[in-house]
């Protein structure tokens, strides 16, 4: 995919009011890192508040996977994840403006070897990312120490979706962006040796997934994990991000790339990612994506598990 490029037309009235805003959001977002974090987490609190359709949606995931908790555990838990998500406002927003050097002094990264590794050794790797509030600014942070390519998906708004891959792009100009549907695309950067970021952890549909249990439930688990390691000829190294709660930035860690993957089934493989997740999850269960329908797809004859009115809803 080329690289992205400002067009004449971005100038068009009609981009005006999203010119402002992300004018407004620059300007805001040259605040200290911990004022950030605060601000962040009372527009979180206010997402709470008016969300209500994320509101229960998260809620009910919290209901099915921590079933031991109390109400009033699972709701602080639920106010917590909210907070999480709006401080990643701010965080996306770091990712694409702030300096190399401001933001790399917010950078832990433990593992780091075992990239540097698999690149010695000629092997694609499939970093296997997770669905965290952090998601963005970890892979701003990790792309300023090795070179990750991405999957991409284009966004509606091309002004935005300039900005958006303008800002990803810059920590490692020798990164590519990969169409999410373009799976030769896929084979043929693992097959080169690179490093590409995928996350297997939401539901994609019942007809690209097997049923495993993610938490005690049925989750329907993309299968391409496995294909992409198969067909790529490349290693599975999982990769976790965490915000500190001391302030002091954010723990990225590479994990020591999966053994004997792809196994012995799509099952077995499945399994055993839903499982790496599970543990994942719990380190920080507020800082995970609870707003997404985990659970949207069921085996045959399994009920819902979701509000009629919030399976109308994307997400």
């Amino acid at each position: 995919m080329d690289r992205p490029r400002f067009r004449a037309r971005f100038l068009h009235p009609r981009f005006w009011p999203l010119w402002l805003g992300l004018g407004l959001l620059w300007l805001v977002v040259q605040l200290p890192f911990r004022a950030l974090v605060a601000i962040g987490r009372v527009l979180g609190l206010v997402m709470y508040r008016f969300a209500d359709d994320r509101r229960r949606i998260a809620g009910r995931n919290l209901e099915l996977c921590f079933p031991h908790l109390s109400s009033d555990e699972r709701k602080q838990l639920l106010k917590e994840n909210f907070a999480s998500t709006g401080v990643a406002f701010f965080e996306m927003a770091m990712s694409w403006w702030w300096s190399r050097d401001r933001l790399a002094q917010l950078s832990h990264i433990e593992g780091l070897q075992h990239l540097k590794q698999a690149q010695l050794d000629g092997k694609g790797v499939i970093l296997m990312a997770l669905h965290f509030t952090t998601l963005e600014i970890g892979a701003a942070l990790l792309g300023q120490q090795h070179t990750i390519d991405g999957m991409y998906r284009e966004h509606d708004n091309p002004l935005f979706d300039y900005i958006q891959r303008r800002g990803r792009e810059r920590h490692n100009l020798d990164s590519l962006a990969v169409e999410r549907e373009d799976v030769r695309g896929m084979f043929k950067v693992l097959r080169a040796g690179r490093a590409i970021w995928y996350a297997p952890d939401q539901d994609y549909g019942a007809k690209q997934s097997v049923f495993v249990p993610f938490f005690g439930i049925q989750a329907a688990t993309v299968t391409a994990t496995s294909t992409f390691a198969r067909l790529g000829r490349a290693q599975v190294i999982p990769f976790t991000q965490q915000r500190l709660e001391d302030g002091s930035g954010y723990r990225l860690v590479i994990h020591p790339p999966l053994s004997d993957f792809p196994g012995e089934s799509d099952e077995v493989d499945c399994l055993r990612i839903n499982q790496f997740v599970e543990r994942a999850v719990l380190e920080c269960p507020a800082q995970y994506l609870w707003a997404h329908r985990r659970f949207k797809s069921r085996p045959p004859g399994e009920p819902k598990l979701y509000k009629k009115r919030d399976l109308q809803k994307k997400g």
